[in-house]
């Protein structure tokens, strides 16, 4: 409970204009599971202002992003080494015509016919997997992916933010779209090690063979085309295990390829096949490589990404308010990290309360916990103000006399130098 304390106390601390009504919209948030709209959050009861606060407060808050990042990092334990998991999610904003730098976002929830993309904004994360089971991660970063950027550019620069702050060279795993050239070369100066998933049409490039003395020395070797079994070659090592989910799992490694537009990136390439797949392409770039038996089920873990989204946009009704500007928008998601991380803390001080359709559980998940924040909070307490009493002033009280010189005292002005001299002369 002390570290959940000191941990609000902080976030407190770091978020700058408009601070108190921002801690009580966070509780309001844990607080209301359901709600249909934005306003609605102010009819909480540990909300204790009026509800257009909830908009004034995201328009003036100046969070100090940087020190809240570090402050998210430093809840990770020292003594392991990091999995983190990056991707990319829209939110749709198809009827806000005036606002600023929309986009083509993915939305897979559109009518059947249609191409599954909406105008909206495109946002990356950076979270961090805490444990090899279940559906928690903690994002680390949510920023949003401007017009002007990729994202790829935008998770590289997620992935630098954060290996800053670390003391443990980290795992960072990204899905297929992440697998090319061009993010290799994005993330060479990076100390972190990637395990990024390959789409079955790509194709490297083998080692070259020695030079032979004559011309420029080639940079590329034989091509090795995922869809072509041909230009595989034998492997360089080759694993097989029993999976007590999916049965009877093979593993092939094959070293020392990579893309043609990134040549000094080596690259470690790994299929897995069972009873379920056809062929997971892996790629493994970095230095300490884990054995290939835990190797793919790091990338499983990755999913866990997909299920804090849900959670974000559901229950913690990320994409419910319709702000007026990117820049409230981006507050607004800035607050997504902090109340994953309160949850996160507070897994072991809750107490399970199941609906009456729901099973008790053990290991609670994001949802659990959340149900059961309400008596939690009752007992930590709120590092916010309350709210001072505003309104018409009471003007003056019944029965003082007022003085007509005290609010307009008489000032005597100075006469000019040109009055002064024309009575002078009439003196003289």
């Amino acid at each position: 409970m002390d570290k959940l304390q000191d941990f609000r106390q902080q976030v407190y601390r770091f978020l700058g204009n408009g601070r108190d009504a921002i801690f009580d919209l966070m509780d309001a948030v844990l607080t209301s599971p359901r709600v249909k709209s934005f306003v609605e959050l102010s009819l909480s009861a540990v909300y204790r202002r009026k509800w257009s606060s909830l908009y004034e407060s995201l328009k003036d808050s100046r969070p100090n992003r940087g020190r809240i990042r570090r402050l998210c990092v430093e809840q990770i334990p020292k003594d392991i080494r990091p999995l983190l998991a990056g991707d990319h999610t829209g939110w749709g904003r198809p009827h806000a015509k005036t606002l600023k730098d929309r986009s083509f976002v993915h939305q897979p929830n559109l009518v059947e016919g249609n191409k599954p993309i909406v105008l909206g904004h495109d946002y990356s994360t950076l979270a961090w997997i805490p444990e090899m089971t279940g559906s928690w991660a903690i994002p680390l970063c949510h920023e949003r992916i401007s017009s002007f950027e990729t994202a790829g550019q935008r998770a590289a620069f997620q992935l630098s933010q954060v290996c800053r702050d670390l003391t443990v060279r980290p795992i960072a795993t990204y899905d297929s779209e992440y697998g090319s050239a061009v993010f290799m070369n994005l993330t060479e100066d990076i100390p972190a090690d990637l395990l990024i998933r390959l789409r079955p049409n790509r194709c490297l490039y083998k080692a070259p063979a020695p030079y032979s003395g004559y011309g420029r020395p080639r940079k590329h070797g034989d091509k090795f085309q995922l869809a072509n079994a041909d230009s595989w070659g034998e492997p360089s090592a080759t694993f097989s295990l029993e999976d007590e989910t999916v049965g009877q799992v093979q593993i092939q490694q094959w070293s020392n390829l990579h893309f043609r537009q990134a040549a000094q990136r080596h690259i470690q390439v790994i299929r897995v096949t069972h009873s379920h797949c056809s062929g997971l392409w892996l790629a493994w770039v970095g230095e300490q490589m884990p054995t290939l038996d835990s190797l793919w089920r790091l990338y499983l873990r990755r999913f866990a990404i997909d299920h804090w989204y849900r959670f974000a946009k559901q229950r913690l009704h990320w994409t419910l308010p319709h702000l007026l500007t990117p820049q409230q928008a981006l507050r607004w998601s800035d607050l997504m990290p902090l109340l994953s991380w309160q949850l996160w803390l507070a897994r072991q001080l809750v107490i399970d309360t199941p609906l009456p359709w729901q099973k008790p559980q053990t290991n609670l998940n994001f949802g659990r916990v959340a149900q059961g924040f309400a008596a939690l909070l009752v007992r930590i307490g709120s590092p916010a103000c309350s709210p001072q009493p505003r309104g018409k002033s009471l003007g003056w009280k019944s029965g003082r006399k007022r003085s007509p010189f005290s609010r307009f005292p008489v000032v005597k002005k100075r006469a000019s130098r040109s009055k002064k001299v024309n009575q002078d002369y009439l003196n003289s």
